[in-house]
């Protein structure tokens, strides 16, 4: 029986309003242990930050940490079903050219599947599995 995305996602997504500061998002992200938080525009999900976006997007422009974080999101973004196979989020992620999916069950975000969330599923005995197992660097 193929997994199901529910099975590999990271549930209870983390969120950040789009006003908040890109400070906030990052900070958010080292407390919280994420590499991308969910922003958050009059209780509607505007977008996806993550850590790379705040390199790229924010300190190499020389934007402040007390700026907003919401211009920084990527926008029209690709979810899939909780109850899809997994095969349908890697399609969806190669087609795409992301690494993180928002996981949709009732109209609602219930979690983000990330590629890592896949290696782990499709081969734990890869090397991208076996780092990801090891955690963060102290």
């Amino acid at each position: 029986m193929n997994a199901k995305v529910r099975d590999v996602m990271t549930p209870g997504p983390i969120g950040v309003d789009y006003h908040q500061s890109i400070g906030t998002a990052a900070r958010t992200m080292r407390d919280w242990g994420v590499g991308a938080v969910l922003v958050v525009s009059d209780q509607a999900l505007y977008g996806l930050v993550t850590d790379r976006d705040l390199v790229v997007r924010a300190v190499a422009e020389s934007k402040g940490p007390d700026e907003p974080v919401g211009p920084l999101s990527s926008r029209d973004l690709v979810g899939v079903n909780a109850d899809d196979d997994v095969a349908v989020a890697v399609a969806l992620m190669r087609e795409n050219a992301v690494r993180r999916l928002p996981v949709i069950e009732d109209g609602q975000v219930a979690g983000i599947v990330s590629l890592g969330d896949l290696a782990l599923q499709d081969d734990p005995a890869s090397a991208l599995a076996k780092v990801l197992k090891a955690g963060p660097e102290s």
